[in-house]
């Protein structure tokens, strides 16, 4: 009997050392891996599905889009941009070829920045995004775009 208690003493003792040590990595990530799953839980799956409250989720209420596509200026704000991507048939529906890649970013107290490459229709877009981290919330606050010929 005595060796039972302590062998369920000890498994039990183990298995909370164990849940500490997962609950502090799931704290313990640096701001780069934070932006990192923000970008490719929220953003890109947002605009690859059309999913409008992805987006909502992580772009500030005020934010701003600048650049050019086709050599066209480009400017919205993110209510405009989000509205546009949920009128549009997504990347996911219309079957056409979409990757998203994070090709950078840099992180200086509550600045961040990310340099990206998405792929789709027929785009080859460069996005350079601008998060704030407010409330501890990293959310998108600038995004400026460009779109270039395919290589």
């Amino acid at each position: 009997m005595k060796t039972l208690l302590i062998t369920a003493w000890l498994f039990i003792f183990s298995m909370n050392g164990y849940a500490q040590k997962i609950n502090m990595m799931k704290t313990n990530q640096t701001p780069e891996t934070e932006i990192k799953n923000i970008l490719e839980s929220y953003y890109f799956k947002g605009i690859y599905e059309g999913n409008t409250e992805l987006l909502k989720k992580v772009f500030h209420k005020d934010a701003l889009l600048f650049g050019d596509i086709k050599d066209v200026p480009y400017y919205k704000t993110a209510t405009e941009y989000i509205e546009g991507v949920g009128k549009r048939i997504s990347p996911e529906k219309s079957g056409k070829e979409f990757k998203a890649k994070i090709l950078s970013v840099d992180v200086i107290n509550s600045i961040a920045t990310a340099k990206l490459n998405v792929k789709m229709y027929d785009f080859n877009y460069y996005n350079f995004i601008t998060f704030n981290k407010i409330n501890g919330e990293w959310l998108i606050v600038n995004k400026t775009l460009t779109d270039v010929e395919p290589q």
